[in-house]
């Protein structure tokens, strides 16, 4: 008798055995679905699966399978870190304030997060509000006003936004200065 492994996923009431050595993978009988009575055969299984995203990740990339918006602004208030100093460029060529354009990375189990880099190109002290955007595939999910902490003369900030949760799919954020303008 071949060793064998029986498992059942209890949501279709599919019961299968498979073989342990792969080579027996393709001798596998139909499956059926104690549900819908449907018969699943190994190569329809595969055939099915390919087309549809297996993972939280890949369906980021398919807009149309999310309709998530949060509604109205989120105002954020957050901790800036002085990332250095710069010489002071201001003038007729050169904004009072540049904004790089920001990362996009999620935190797992919690939020999408953004860093901005926010400079103050001129000699004195400026507060700056920035709103970002967050999209997937064109489409708002997230508005974010961010009130920056007070940029000393020359002075680079990295800043946090905080987007989303991690389980609304973000695959752009865009941000640009509201103030000082």
């Amino acid at each position: 008798m071949k060793p064998t492994i029986r498992f059942a996923l209890s949501s279709l009431g599919i019961v299968a055995t498979l073989g342990a050595f792969s080579a027996m993978a393709q001798e596998l009988p139909p499956l059926r679905d104690g549900r819908t009575g449907k018969v699943w055969t190994p190569e329809m299984a595969n055939d099915e699966q390919a087309s549809v995203p297996s993972s939280s990740a890949d369906r980021a990339f398919n807009p149309q399978a999310q309709n998530v918006q949060v509604e109205g602004i989120v105002v954020q208030h957050p901790r800036a870190t002085l990332m250095g100093t710069l010489p002071i460029t201001a003038g007729p060529t050169v904004p009072v304030v540049t904004l790089d354009t920001p990362s996009l990375q999620v935190i797992a189990g919690r939020n999408w997060l953004s860093v901005l880099y926010v400079t103050n190109n001129s000699a004195t002290t400026v507060d700056a509000v920035v709103a970002c955007h967050f999209t997937n595939g064109g489409k708002r999910v997230e508005d974010t006003r961010i009130v920056v902490p007070p940029a000393g003369p020359g002075e680079r900030l990295g800043v946090p936004v905080r987007g989303p949760r991690y389980d609304i799919f973000v695959d752009q954020v865009r941000c640009e200065l509201v103030a000082p303008t």
